[in-house]
């Protein structure tokens, strides 16, 4: 059988670009378990310029990735699939990595499917229950991996928000106090797990684990850590829970349903905090605190600001 790796999500600016740096750093020992090659699937109009001058040796594969049967013919032959881009692509990709006979599969989701809410995590557990049928019926070895909150980079649309509020607001508003527990992860860790996770099969296959960050912490300390990082005090006006969900089903009402912030103020206040105790077990995962892998993130926006401010 032929011994192809396929990647989704590799010209990544956050973990999946991260997760393509170990493949070039660790090139020999990749093609030492793929020895027939690497490909990389991806969208029409993804730049791959930098991907290609950083593996040379890989496959570039351009691909609709709602079309099940372009899937299947990109998969032919391949061994293993790490899918990064995303879950909503995880029925198409299971289904043509089963018609395609992939014998591996490492799926990235997300610790959303916890959520007890019935929008934010029913779609995501149906996907899972999708895939998990469709491997078992297949015998497709199959690792879920599931990130919490991911930071790291001004392309995160997380913690970015969070830094442009204590920037630009002169106080932060929060919904009871912001006393929840919330666990980030660095994309650079997510990365390197990724990689770990690919290269230790035995450990690893037919298993599922959170890849949350290094220590729980609250949001409110998030936010005066993001504040000590810009040299700002940050000031906070707290409002119950109750008023904030009331005042999003008068948003839901009076926009005539069209713009719903209901769920979105109830999962505010959802502690999101997971144990990854299993992945520093079985394949040495070791995140960064919230405190450091803020740092470089909070840089890159003072260098963005600084440069739109002269402009």
């Amino acid at each position: 059988m032929s011994r192809i790796l396929v990647i989704t999500g590799a010209t990544g600016k956050k973990s999946g670009g991260t997760f393509s740096k170990y493949i070039a750093t660790n090139i020999k020992e990749i093609k030492n378990v793929f020895p027939d090659g690497i490909r990389a699937l991806v969208r029409e109009s993804s730049n791959t310029t930098k991907l290609s001058e950083m593996i040379p040796e890989i496959e570039i594969c351009r691909v609709d990735f709602e079309d099940k049967e372009a899937l299947k013919e990109a998969l032919s032959d391949a061994d293993t699939l790490v899918h990064i881009i995303g879950i909503h692509w995880s029925r198409n990709m299971v289904d043509a990595a089963a018609e395609a006979e992939v014998r591996r599969l490492i799926f990235v989701h997300t610790t959303g499917i916890y959520s007890k809410y019935k929008e934010a995590g029913e779609e995501y557990r149906t996907i899972d229950a999708h895939v998990y049928e469709v491997c078992r019926e297949n015998k497709i070895k199959l690792t879920i991996l599931r990130p919490t909150m991911i930071y790291g980079n001004l392309h995160d649309n997380n913690v970015c928000v969070f830094i442009k509020m204590v920037s630009k607001l002169p106080v932060m508003p929060v919904v009871n106090r912001a006393r929840y527990e919330l666990q980030p992860v660095h994309y650079k860790d997510l990365g390197k797990a990724y990689f770990q996770v690919l290269m230790n099969e035995e450990a690893t296959a037919n298993k599922d684990y959170n890849l949350s960050g290094g220590k729980p912490v609250m949001l409110r300390e998030m936010l005066l850590t993001i504040g000590s990082n810009l040299n700002k005090k940050v000031h906070f006006i707290s409002v119950p829970f109750s008023l904030a969900y009331v005042g999003a089903c008068v948003i839901y009402i009076l926009s005539l349903k069209r713009i719903d912030y209901r769920e979105k103020v109830q999962r505010l206040c959802e502690p999101r905090t997971f144990s990854h105790e299993d992945a520093t077990r079985d394949f040495g995962y070791d995140p960064v605190d919230f405190t450091d892998g803020i740092k470089d993130e909070v840089k890159q926006y003072k260098i963005v600001n600084h440069i739109k401010e002269t402009i």
